[in-house]
C-alpha cells in the first residue's frame, strides 16, 4: 500500500486497527514509535546497482493498556514526518516485533482493518543466476534431500 492510499483509508475509519498475517489483531494500545524514509542502495547478484525507497513506520507495544491511536493522530504523525518523507507516494513498510526479531511487513486493507502482509525475498537478477524459473519460487521448508531407496535398512543391498 502506498502512503496516499493509507492516508485515504485512515480518513474513512473510526478506529486504527492492525491485523497480523495470522489474522490476530495487534492489541489496540500500540504506539507508532518511528516514521520515516528508508533508502536502500545495493548491488544485486547480476552486478546491477539499485536503489529502493520506502516509507516505514514501527509499531510497538507498551504496558499502557489505555493508549489508543485515533486515525486523526496517525495522520498528524504522517504530516509531522513530511520533512523526511516529502510528497513522494511511496510504498509503506511496517516494522513489528515478532517472537524473536523485528518483522518487516507490507500493508493491505480489508473490511475496516489494516493488514500486515508477509514480505518475501527474491532474486532481482534471475536472468543472470542460471536458476530455472520453476526453481526460483522455492520456499523455506520445501527443499528436501533426495533419499536413495537403498538405505542400510531397506534390504536392497
Amino acid at each position: 500500500m502506498k502512503i496516499s492510499e493509507f492516508k485515504n483509508r485512515l480518513e474513512q475509519v473510526e478506529n486504527f486497527t492492525i491485523q497480523l498475517p495470522n489474522r490476530t489483531t495487534i492489541p489496540a494500545h500500540f504506539h507508532i514509535t518511528e516514521m520515516g524514509l528508508l533508502t536502500k542502495n545495493f548491488i544485486d547478484c547480476g552486478n546491477t546497482i539499485r536503489e529502493e525507497k520506502l516509507i516505514t513506520f514501527q509499531v510497538w507495544l507498551a504496558a499502557d493498556f489505555y493508549h489508543r491511536l485515533a486515525p486523526s493522530k496517525v495522520l498528524k504523525i504522517i504530516d509531522a514526518s513530511k520533512n523526511l518523507i516529502g510528497d513522494t507516494d511511496l510504498e509503506l513498510e511496517v516494522e513489528y516485533q515478532t517472537e524473536s526479531t523485528i518483522g518487516k511487513f507490507g500493508l493491505d486493507y480489508s473490511e475496516g482493518k489494516f493488514i500486515l502482509t508477509p514480505k518475501e525475498t527474491t532474486c532481482l537478477a534471475s536472468d543472470h543466476c542460471g536458476i530455472p524459473a520453476d526453481k526460483m519460487k522455492a520456499k523455506i521448508g520445501e527443499w528436501k534431500e533426495k533419499v536413495s531407496c537403498c538405505t542400510p535398512e531397506s534390504g536392497c543391498c
